[in-house]
């Protein structure tokens, strides 16, 4: 046996206090460090009753064989004579196991050396696989880090036990992220890797804009006010549907707060962040007309409403139109995402020439009738098609006829 002192439980309670690593894996790395440096010492690769044991009460350790007792030994690295075992132990009989000790002697620096090795890798798998199953819990939740510094593009965020990445496409354009800056970040996914866990978070989600409402909001941590749908551009503007599910209970107000503290502690976080709460509706004119605020609505029409495609038509005064549509769109494509309807938006006047506006064949009417030759052109051929079906002329001529008739009304 090895005497190894109670150093080592000192440093595995250390450990476990730092890293969250337990004592039973740091001794089961022990041991299977013990077990492969005997493997290399008597030059085998494959020992299948070889096992390493640890006392604690004395803090010695050693390495063990389990042998088979038997009358006559055929293979002496798996079996035991019964004489030899009683030797060991008085109580034994046939086909009992007993452990024999088998720790060569000056074997401390060479198992030192394998422990060494074997302990810090184990550690690092230790370490990893709980920052792993840390974060994995996460994966889709609120968490606050520490601004670290930018890497190629890329904010690096301190979050606990290590460091997670923000690309480009999930920060606030615009955004200067200040190292030694706390801030609130969504765990988007957690890749394992060889080495720590890569964390990936976003700044610019909209379930980030979920978590602070619920966070802010009693209701809607109990249940009473249900969050519908989200959409959101970071750092302009983001919608957000609410319904209440207590007639008692205004949704909207609760989500604003006395005075608007809730809601102003929102868009605080968020960088001064335009919101929009808006009342949810199972009606889907009602829900566009709610989800197309501030704009005011004069008619929506359902054009399309099925599994495959849901679109509107909606017609607005026409001073609200840009309003209704927004910068650059950002108002109508807000609203898109929110209810999951595609929205054609037009002011009255334009909604009225394309309901009266002609068509084509009845403006070429029009325009014929101010001309008398033109008019009597197009009885001569209105004359020649009753003939035509009259006599059931073939269609290789009648085509032919179409097409003179056609170059006559041009002209």
């Amino acid at each position: 046996m090895i005497k190894i002192g109670k150093e080592l439980f000192e440093a595995c309670e250390e450990l476990e206090k730092e890293k969250g690593i337990t004592k039973e894996v740091i001794i089961a790395s022990l041991c299977d460090a013990l077990v492969t440096a005997y493997k290399k010492h008597i030059k085998q690769k494959d020992v299948p009753n070889a096992e390493a044991i640890l006392d604690e009460q004395s803090g010695e350790i050693g390495v063990f064989r389990t042998k088979l007792v038997v009358n006559d030994v055929q293979d002496p690295d798996l079996e035991i004579s019964l004489e030899d075992a009683k030797e060991i132990d008085d109580e034994v009989e046939l086909e009992d196991e007993v452990k024999i000790e088998v720790t060569p002697e000056n074997f401390g620096r060479i198992a030192a050396q394998s422990a060494k090795q074997v302990i810090t890798q184990r550690i690092r798998e230790a370490e990893r696989n709980l920052v792993l199953n840390e974060f994995l819990e996460k994966k889709g939740t609120l968490i606050t880090g520490i601004i670290q510094r930018m890497e190629h593009r890329n904010v690096i965020v301190n979050i606990g036990k290590t460091d997670a990445i923000m690309p480009p496409k999930e920060q606030i354009p615009g955004e200067y992220y200040k190292p030694g800056t706390r801030i609130r970040v969504f765990v988007l996914n957690v890749k394992e890797t060889s080495r720590l866990p890569q964390v990936i978070v976003s700044h610019a989600h909209a379930e980030i804009v979920r978590e602070l409402f619920e966070l802010e909001v009693p209701e809607i941590e109990d249940g009473i006010v249900e969050i519908k749908s989200i959409s959101r551009e970071a750092g302009y503007r983001t919608k957000i549907a609410v319904t209440s599910n207590d007639p008692e209970v205004d949704a909207i107000g609760a989500c604003v707060g006395p005075r608007g503290s809730r809601i102003q502690t929102i868009i605080g976080e968020l960088k001064n962040e335009k919101i929009d709460i808006i009342k949810y509706s199972d009606n889907p004119v009602e829900y566009i007309v709610n989800s197309l605020s501030p704009a005011r609505i004069v008619s929506v029409d359902i054009l399309a409403d099925d599994e495959y495609s849901k679109e509107a038509f909606v017609i607005v005064p026409d001073d609200q139109l840009s309003l209704a549509i927004g910068r650059d769109g950002q108002n109508v494509r807000l609203a898109h995402k929110l209810t999951g309807w595609k929205i054609d938006i037009k002011s009255e006047t334009q909604a009225a020439k394309m309901e009266y506006a002609p068509q084509p064949s009845q403006q070429k009417e029009e325009v014929n009738e101010n001309d008398d030759e033109q008019e009597e052109v197009i009885d001569e051929i209105a004359e020649e098609i009753r003939e035509e079906e009259e006599y059931a002329v073939d269609e290789e001529d009648l085509e032919q006829e179409e097409t003179q008739e056609e170059e006559t009304v041009e002209e």
